[in-house]
C-alpha cells in the first residue's frame, strides 16, 4: 500500500472513488460529474487530493483537503473535506495512512493543522480520537445554504 499525492494522471482511479464517496453520503451516483468535479480541482489547483493504492495500483481510498486561513493566528488552515476509503479496504490502515499523510503535508506547509467536519454517527471518529484529533466541544458550528 502506498499514498501519493494524486495528480490529472490518476483520474481514472480517484473519478470512482469520488463517486463512492459521494453515494455514501447519498448523494445520485454520477461518474462523469464527479471526474468533472475532480478535473476542475486539478485544473484551479485549490485541492490537494491524497489516493492510496494497492501494490497494483488499483485505488483503495482517497482524501481531499482545501486550503484556508485563521486570520486570528494568521497562519494556513487546510480543512479536510473528504475521506474515503472502499468497503474491501476498511479496517487495512488505509484511512490511518491517509490521514497520517494529510498531517506530514500540513506540517511541511507550515500551517496551523487541519480541521474536518463528520457525521455524528460516523464511526471514523474512532481513527480520528485514535490519531490525536480533539473534538472542538467549545465552539458551535454554524451552516448558511442558498
Amino acid at each position: 500500500m502506498k499514498v501519493i499525492a494524486a495528480t490529472i494522471k490518476n483520474l481514472e482511479q480517484l473519478a470512482p472513488l469520488f463517486n463512492a464517496y459521494r453515494v455514501f453520503y447519498k448523494q445520485t451516483p454520477n461518474i462523469d460529474a464527479a471526474s468533472a468535479f475532480l478535473k476542475e480541482r486539478f485544473a484551479k489547483q485549490d485541492s490537494t487530493i491524497f489516493l492510496c493504492l494497492d501494490a497494483a495500483d488499483k485505488g483503495l481510498g482517497f482524501t481531499q483537503l482545501y486550503p484556508s486561513f485563521s486570520s486570528v493566528s494568521l497562519q494556513r488552515v487546510y480543512i479536510l473535506n473528504d475521506l474515503f476509503v472502499t468497503s474491501e479496504a476498511r479496517k487495512q490502515g488505509v484511512g490511518e495512512a491517509l490521514m497520517e499523510r494529510a498531517k506530514q503535508f500540513a506540517i511541511k506547509e507550515g500551517s496551523k493543522g487541519i480541521t474536518l467536519e463528520t457525521d455524528a454517527d460516523n464511526p471514523a471518529q474512532k481513527l480520528y480520537k485514535k490519531l490525536g484529533w480533539k473534538n472542538d466541544d467549545g465552539v458551535n458550528h454554524y451552516t448558511w445554504e442558498v
